[in-house]
């Protein structure tokens, strides 16, 4: 979201995209400052930038700290923090002016991307008010703030015109959107919407598209969504970071939401909504977790029966509260419990997979080559959840819409044949 934004800026003042690094009058590297293995794969992409060109701007959550950049790379020409983008453009103009010639350079109205042109991300706020132990994006985006409603459904409704096919929701805590506007009211197509999650969600899918929410906190109101679901406004799917179960571990994260009901609440929404897919991502090995601590996740993650899940070994970040606490986990130990976790997750996964056999989905197509297509359905989301091979089925391209038979599913994976192509009277079921 924020290169597309930088990409946008910049095309629409002339700037040409380069498609390699000797082609370029000045390279531009987005970073990640998160955690240790982000750090370096992007001080790799500066290093790797400045030996192909020489002429680099770093941007990002690392820029926030100019002297570690620069002490790494001290011959860059700018290093800016994130959402700077005005200062970015600024940056740019130095190292390469370049007029701009309204009748040359023209830019489309949903802006430059660089997801597939039927699938967006639409980042509803910025920054987080939680203190989470292990996180350091506060310092680093600073605290919540949320977009003007009109602003939000305004950028939807032109991606949809631009050929949007889904909209993917994401924050860092989508539940809290407008909470620092005081959920403000505005006027949107002659209604009165409010900036708060809900009627933000069902405003989305007045759109007609798959409307998919991430990094949901269970905040009470997400029960208030189940029904936009039910009825189809929304994709039946939640991405809900739970990082945990274990009472004491929730704790000591100091994670928000610390609901001990959720899994009866798990149980509620399934009630409203059948078809309705969790994925989440779980954090082991945080400084303090005993056996018992681990063995408490586990048995939880059976219980909730969550349908994609990831998992991460706790790594602990430069800046973040949870270096300071004790027992840390041996790197042994948080492998061994990294993998009886995936064990278990891959297991649900399977089965729940295999229910899927002997359905007719519809599937949103990403990709086409020689061997079929590939797509996904309702209940994965680009990049990060499993996929739907449709061998054979060359004939389509990214962004069709089509039935598909599903006849065998892996851990993972469905694997099926088109059966139905899309038609624009069809009323599509999940």
């Amino acid at each position: 979201m924020d290169s597309e934004r930088i990409l946008t800026k910049l095309r629409s003042e002339g700037y040409e995209i380069s498609a390699d690094y000797e082609g370029a009058d000045v390279v531009v590297v987005n970073t990640c400052g998160f955690i240790d293995s982000a750090k370096e794969e992007s001080f790799d992409a500066i290093k790797e930038a400045m030996n192909a060109n020489g002429k680099v701007i770093v941007t990002g959550c690392l820029g926030v700290n100019e002297a570690a950049v620069r002490e790494v790379t001290p011959d860059v020409l700018a290093v800016t923090g994130p959402q700077q983008y005005e200062n970015v453009v600024a940056e740019v103009h130095k190292a390469a002016p370049q007029p701009h010639d309204p009748h040359l350079h023209l830019v489309p109205e949903a802006g430059l991307k660089l997801t597939p042109r039927h699938y967006s991300y639409l980042k509803i706020s910025e920054g987080c008010n939680h203190r989470c132990k292990f996180c350091i994006i506060p310092s680093l985006r600073g605290d919540l703030a949320s977009r003007p409603i009109r602003a939000v459904l305004r950028e939807a409704e032109k991606l949809v015109e631009a050929g949007t096919q889904e909209l993917l929701v994401i924050s860092q805590d989508t539940s809290a959107y407008g909470l620092d506007l005081k959920h403000a009211t505005e006027t949107w197509k002659d209604k009165e919407i409010r900036a708060h999650m809900t009627e933000l969600a069902s405003a989305l899918g007045d759109n007609g598209v798959w409307v998919r929410l991430h990094y949901v906190y269970p905040y009470p109101h997400v029960d208030d969504v189940m029904p936009l679901m039910a009825e189809g406004k929304i994709l039946p799917y939640l991405d809900i970071p739970f990082q945990h179960a274990s009472p004491k571990i929730l704790k000591a994260m100091k994670r928000p939401a610390n609901d001990a009901k959720v899994l009866e609440r798990i149980q509620n929404w399934r009630k409203i909504v059948p078809d309705l897919v969790i994925r989440s991502t779980f954090i082991v090995g945080f400084p303090g977790e005993t056996e018992e601590d681990f063995q408490y996740l586990l048995n939880w993650l059976e219980e909730a029966q969550l349908d994609r899940v990831g998992c991460f070994k706790y790594e602990p970040v430069e800046g973040a509260a949870a270096n300071e606490l004790p027992d840390h986990v041996a790197p042994e130990v948080q492998q061994e419990r990294w993998e009886r976790f995936m064990e278990v997750s891959q297991r649900i996964s399977a089965a729940k997979l295999q229910k899927r056999v002997g359905m007719e989905m519809a599937v949103l197509i990403d990709s086409v080559d020689e061997e079929g297509a590939i797509g996904r359905t309702y209940a994965d989301a680009p990049e990060i959840d499993g996929k739907v091979y449709l061998k054979g089925a060359t004939e389509y391209a990214p962004g069709d819409m089509v039935m598909a038979y599903i006849h065998e599913a892996d851990n993972y994976d469905l694997h099926g044949y088109v059966v139905i192509e899309d038609d624009e009277d069809d009323d599509w079921d999940w």
